[in-house]
């Protein structure tokens, strides 16, 4: 298993050969960035959404948290760490697509569809319990169609892609960057079994990419 001595041997080995080989493209972007992509996606060590998409450094602003969740539009005092990523992307980077990407053997998913977590303390999964909760409305529409088992975890997983897409569309800037054609909003997901990436249509279905 890698250990923080072996992630230092791997920066040894990106600063001798990926660092050196990209060198030109590295001084560029210590000029600054300009992706043309933010990708959404959960914190799950198994998706990385840069080895996924084969992208380079650069080329992808990348959010990650425990399933893939984008928070509803909220103006209070809190803090909120997915909302401030978005309003960077989308009001100063100004990137023109937006991807959620769902995967599969989600733990956070799972964590929702059983409620493992609900009414626990904060700093013993209270902040699990209430960040999956957005969940909650899906969760019981989906049991009540599936049931609990292999096919509502599924369901569920894809359902994270569309309600984050919903809440997206809370955030004012969203709708009127949308609206004056400067960004497209796209939902995906990562099958981890068998390693297939599935692309979600306008009316929410899914199919092989």
């Amino acid at each position: 298993m890698t250990d923080f001595n072996a992630l230092l041997t791997g920066y040894h080995r990106f600063r001798h050969n990926g660092y050196s080989e990209q060198r030109e493209r590295w001084d560029e972007l210590s000029e600054g960035q300009s992706p043309k992509v933010m990708v959404i996606a959960c914190s799950d060590s198994r998706v990385d959404p840069a080895q996924v998409f084969d992208t380079s450094p650069g080329e992808v602003f990348v959010v990650r948290n425990v399933a893939n969740l984008v928070p509803p539009f909220e103006n209070d005092s809190g803090r909120h760490g997915v909302s401030a990523a978005l309003e960077f992307a989308v009001t100063q980077l100004e990137v023109p697509e937006i991807v959620v990407l769902g995967h599969g053997a989600c733990g956070g998913v799972h964590a929702a569809l059983t409620q493992r977590f609900k009414g626990a303390p904060a700093g013993r999964g209270g902040f699990i319990g209430h960040w999956v909760d957005m969940l909650d409305e899906a969760r019981e529409r989906i049991i009540a169609e599936h049931g609990t088992g292999a096919e509502a975890i599924h369901a569920l997983e894809l359902e994270t892609v569309r309600v984050s897409i919903a809440n997206l569309r809370t955030f004012p800037c969203i709708p009127e960057r949308e609206a004056a054609g400067k960004l497209r909003i796209h939902g995906a997901y990562f099958a981890i079994r068998d390693g297939v990436l599935h692309v979600m249509d306008d009316d929410g279905a899914f199919a092989p990419a």
